[in-house]
């Protein structure tokens, strides 16, 4: 049995917490709200996210860094990642400097196009040896409910990569291990953006010859940069790329497909923020991803076309419309 830090408790954090004590760990969440600490140290549940679904008792919940922090061996990061930077500067002293990190964050880092691995490692100084990554067809609310899923957890160091999948592996929650973290992360983060696209044709009534392409093409494109940076393609194969792909683009349980549905409806991001308390990665990474593409050279039309139409300099419709008026080419291209 492991001791285990999860920062934050909303929907995966609370979700993976329940995962790790069903494997047999001490989990100590780390909430910013004391009313989310009572429900969950009293009552055994996240009433937010999962009412009437009772998490085991070990796990506790605390707005206290350094208390959730006491003696963990393993820290999981599941904040928004555009937030990350800012408060793991704030956590970072209080951590043991043995301590492994696991990232369950799909995003790249506005303004530096850093992946949220790179980002850790920057704050903390932590090797590649203490930094891993939680990524795959993962929908929180259905982890939640333990229904049977798997994912994959990748370190550069595969000793590391062994310990989390002992960790994590839970009656109803199966990983499996990798050692390429740059090709889990970019399928992570890219997928959100494809769900984005794939819920704005969902949202202008289009059917599943549509949505099939977007995704297929998705796939391209994300495999495209991905192989540029150096990941290995199989792993966009893999649970961590199509599997990820597949669970977002075509579940309603999506918090981008369905902040894409809205788009596509003609609501504005801003209309659709005011909305909701739930964070759409893509929305808020999908510039960051056309310019870590633009940065290598790569041809990127669906996150182009997605940011700026979350933007709002193009409607939905225009951006579906101009995908087809592209000029054609052969498919590997």
């Amino acid at each position: 049995m492991a001791r285990v830090a999860v920062f934050s408790a909303g929907s995966w954090g609370t979700a993976f917490g329940l995962v790790l004590a069903d494997a047999g760990n001490e989990v100590r969440l780390h909430a910013r709200r004391e009313d989310v600490c009572a429900n969950i140290n009293d009552k055994h549940e996240n009433p937010d996210y999962f009412p009437g679904i009772e998490l085991p008792a070990a796990v506790r919940a605390t707005t206290n860094a350094d208390e959730a922090l006491d003696g963990a061996e393993f820290v999981v990061l599941s904040v928004p990642s555009q937030s990350l930077r800012d408060n793991l500067t704030g956590w970072s002293p209080l951590i043991a400097e043995d301590a492994v990190f696991l990232s369950l964050m799909k995003g790249v880092e506005l303004g530096t196009t850093k992946r949220m691995s790179e980002v850790i490692a920057e704050v903390t100084g932590a090797g590649p040896d203490r930094i891993a990554v939680v990524s795959g067809p993962n929908l929180a609310k259905e982890i939640a409910q333990r229904e049977p899923a798997a994912s994959v957890v990748a370190c550069e160091d595969e000793d590391v990569a062994h310990r989390i999948q002992a960790l994590c592996h839970s009656r109803a929650f199966r990983p499996y291990r990798s050692t390429d973290v740059l090709g889990c992360e970019l399928g992570g983060a890219y997928k959100n953006v494809v769900g984005l696209c794939v819920g704005m044709a969902v949202g202008l009534g289009f059917g599943d010859n549509t949505t099939a392409s977007v995704i297929t093409r998705g796939l391209a494109e994300t495999a495209r940069l991905a192989m540029k940076l150096g990941a290995d393609p199989l792993t966009l194969m893999g649970l961590a790329g199509l599997g990820d792909l597949v669970a977002t683009c075509s579940s309603p349980l999506s918090r981008n497909r369905t902040f894409g549905e809205k788009l596509g409806q003609g609501m504005t991001t801003e209309e659709i923020y005011a909305t909701t308390k739930q964070v759409a990665e893509g929305a808020k990474s999908c510039s960051s991803i056309l310019q870590l593409a633009r940065d290598n050279g790569v041809d990127a039309p669906i996150a182009e076309h997605v940011d700026a139409v979350v933007r709002g300099e193009i409607s939905a419709r225009d951006m579906m419309d101009a995908f087809i008026a592209r000029d054609t080419k052969a498919e590997r291209d």
